[in-house]
């Protein structure tokens, strides 16, 4: 720090205001008679996209290692392989003279239509978190640094530079910044990279109270913080929000503005300061690790294949699979040729070789007889004889292999989708397919839901393979024919219309706002509180073998919420051959203040297990497990209480359940104000202490003015009359204060002078 503490002295303003933007798309701006050296970013996250000119943005980059993308590697549940992947990228980002990767995308899954969802983990703001923390430290345990982003709020494509995404602070504190929060606090990424949108009316590269309120002061984040590129319009402003280094450059106007803004008093020198030396502690941080050389080029290529394997999702199998590798096997689509393995945009990799699904097939059954049939255009055209060809080459052969891939004009960066479906002519040739051949396994290839529900039920079996990289044909076929018992698990539900999703009425906006309606209720939070029967829950994944669970216990079934508590579970093996299993942890809340949603994600863990073999999994729960953020309160809130704990092997499958009370310590401010409902007072210790005198002697001045509501022992000839628990209950939900307007002659004094001496001593002691 004393070095770039001297090194800030001495710099002049305009090499300041400089730095503070890049000087070209992929670079900052170096320094050279101080001794600042230039930086190289490139794109991620699944590989490294390196523009061989710093000054080009959509140039063809140099041959990388397209790994899966994040709905994949989510599906995996595997931080411990995230790490290695993120280990290898590394790696090839010192081969290829990168000093920051521009990942991962961590934002939420709020609607399966968002065009870039192959970039993105999950629904579940937990499992999000977890694989962004692995992803970030095992890049960063390389000494290359990594850019988490879009922070924050940025969860569709459309309008995405000007949408103003509009939500609640609970919403944003429980769903949209989780993930954020703990990959920063968990693993420290070197940059934070901000969004384009607007969040509640102000730009995210303006806004201070996500910038710096949130992330740099409660958070502590201590890297340096980034504009995804051309998203600043105001310079001066994003540098009093927090915003450190605008990108790309050079901004030769924008660096004028920021002198001219510190000359004039408009932008303090001090707030400069500090956005200097965040950028300078990253630079000099990334010109520590060596660069240069190569990179094993086999060993992630297998690494690549490994992956996907793990991270394919068996989401339905009547005991085709896994294939026998003989017999007349008739492979039908055009991705089994022309493999779709990535998405389109920012995130494009030139990969270092790609593994054809067809060849790898014809590679792993070596005596089977294949053929091979188109199937679909490259377009979203109809030509019913591609399907009459399919459809003779599956009742000639044994069974039936159908890749089925989502095209790029559906879905990519840029742009959302319109639908959840897969092309007419992609429906009409498997339903055609699978009414000629009942084995029929169908291969889908998407980086996110599609409707599965018009045609699964002719189908023995579906294998959701995302975009599984340059490597995932391989994967395929060692799924296919058994050499890699499939474990992955659905991070996000697969519905069954796009009318049931959480955000349909509210995607993707209008008038350029778009409304978060739907508040905590996102992926199985409302498929569950709204008991819309789903096509595949969130987690769920099937296998070549069985697991069962038994022996649920804790260590504490009684613990305070700073404490926490550890869950075990014993999971045996109970098929023939070895696999692995994803125990998932759920929490309920059995009675809370403030409404919750049936059961939260707290938890999991991927176990191997041979044959026979048990294994006992323990899982801990800290305070952030059991609790809510409160807006009134403006802190998390765990509340006394039972708590359902859930163990399972998805999100509708619990295999055991326990139940712990839960002790609060937690001393929390009056909030009570003006405008506090009698309710309100009752329920905070401090107001009901004071306000219970006045309470009773107020409820027997109610009860004898209106005693004659109760005067009816009949209350058929009461009629409509209400009674006095009825009135009792009503003047509970009003406001005290009006409560006490009505009744201020008979106290003797003004309401409004009752509710302030009240008020006063809540508040002054």
């Amino acid at each position: 720090m004393d070095k770039i503490n001297n090194i800030l002295s001495q710099m002049t303003l305009e090499e300041k205001a400089a730095l503070c933007s890049g000087a070209s798309a992929w670079t900052n701006t170096p320094i050279p008679r101080l001794g600042v050296p230039e930086m190289f970013v490139a794109d991620g996250p699944h590989g490294v996209r390196r523009q061989p000119n710093a000054h080009e943005l959509g140039a063809p980059s140099l041959p990388a290692t397209c790994f899966p993308t994040a709905s994949l590697l989510a599906a995996t549940w595997d931080v411990d392989l995230i790490h290695s992947m993120g280990k290898a990228l590394a790696e090839e980002c010192k081969a290829l003279n990168v000093d920051v990767l521009l990942g991962p995308g961590t934002n939420m899954k709020r609607s399966p239509l968002c065009g870039r969802n192959f970039e993105y983990f999950s629904e579940d703001p937990y499992l999000a978190g977890e694989m962004a923390a692995a992803f970030i430290d095992g890049v960063q345990s390389q000494g290359v640094g990594t850019s988490l982003k879009h922070f924050a709020a940025n969860n569709q494509e459309f309008q995405r530079q000007t949408i103003d995404a509009q939500m609640d602070e609970r919403t944003l504190r429980e769903i949209y910044l989780p993930a954020f929060e703990k990959a920063v606090k968990q693993a420290k990424p070197w940059t934070v990279m901000c969004s384009y949108n607007k969040l509640n009316g102000t730009l995210v590269s303006q806004n201070r109270y996500l910038l710096t309120d949130i992330l740099k002061k409660e958070w502590g984040f201590e890297g340096m913080l980034v504009s995804d590129w051309t998203a600043v319009r105001d310079q001066v402003a994003a540098l009093q929000a927090g915003l450190d280094w605008e990108m790309p450059g050079p901004q030769p106007y924008h660096v004028q503005n920021v002198i001219r803004a510190v000359q004039n008093g408009t932008l303090e020198m001090t707030v400069l300061d500090e956005a200097v030396r965040r950028i300078l502690k990253v630079v000099f941080k990334a010109a520590e690790t060596s660069k240069g050389g190569d990179f094993d080029i086999d060993k992630h290529h297998d690494l690549a294949r490994h992956i996907a394997a793990e991270g394919i999702v068996l989401l339905k199998n009547n005991g085709v699979l896994p294939l026998k590798p003989s017999g007349k096997i008739a492979v039908i689509g055009r991705s089994a040729k022309h493999a779709h393995f990535q998405g389109g945009g920012s995130s494009h990799i030139n990969p270092t070789r790609v593994a054809e699904p067809f060849a790898e097939l014809q590679k792993a059954a070596p005596t089977a007889q294949f053929t091979w049939c188109e199937g679909y255009p490259g377009d979203d055209s109809s030509n019913p004889g591609l399907i009459d060809q399919a459809v003779t080459a599956a009742r000639q052969a044994d069974l039936a292999l159908l890749f089925i891939a989502l095209p790029t004009f559906k879905e990519s960066e840029g742009y959302d989708r319109v639908d959840l479906d897969l092309i007419p002519q992609q429906v009409r040739l498997i339903q055609a397919v699978s009414q000629a051949q009942p084995n029929c396994v169908v291969i889908l290839n998407n980086g996110a839901p599609v409707i599965v529900d018009t045609w699964q039920q002719g189908v023995a079996a579906i294998l959701e393979v995302y975009m599984m990289g340059q490597a995932g044909g391989a994967a395929i076929a060692d799924v296919l024919f058994g050499r890699v018992n499939p474990s992955g698990k659905l991070a996000e539900t697969f519905p069954q219309r796009l009318e049931d999703t959480p955000s349909f009425l509210n995607f993707p906006g209008e008038a350029g706002a778009v409304r978060y309606a739907e508040g905590l209720y996102i992926g199985y939070r409302h498929y569950e509180a709204k008991k819309i029967p789903v096509s595949y829950p969130f987690g769920h994944g099937l296998s070549y073998t069985t697991f069962a669970y038994a022996n649920a216990s804790v260590d504490q079934t009684t613990f305070k919420d700073l404490e926490g508590l550890k869950v075990s579970v014993e999971v045996t093996n109970t098929g023939k051959v070895a696999g692995k299993e994803v125990v998932q942890l759920y929490v309920r809340d059995q009675k809370s203040s403030l409404q919750r949603p049936l059961k939260e994600l707290k938890g999991f863990a991927k176990v191997e297990l041979q044959p026979g073999e048990t294994k006992k999994v323990t899982l801990p729960l800290d305070f952030r497990a059991f609790a809510f953020y409160h807006p009134s309160y403006k802190q998390w809130v765990a509340e006394d209480g039972d708590f359902d704990l859930l163990i399972g092997t998805s999100s509708q499958d619990i295999r055991a359940s326990l139940t712990v009370t839960l002790q609060s310590t937690l001393e929390l401010p009056c909030i009570l104000n003006n405008e506090s409902t009698v309710s309100e007072w009752m329920h905070d210790p401090r107001g009901w202490q004071v306000l219970k005198p006045l309470y009773d002697q107020a409820e027997a001045i109610s009860r004898k003015r209106f005693a004659s509501q109760d005067r009816y022992a009949d209350k058929e000839k009461a009629g409509s009359a209400m009674g006095m628990n009825d009135i009792m209950d009503m003047i509970n939900e009003m406001p005290l204060v009006s409560v006490l307007n009505v009744l201020a002659l008979d106290l003797g004094r003004s309401h409004e002078e009752i509710v302030a001496d009240l008020l006063a001593q809540v508040h002054n002691n």
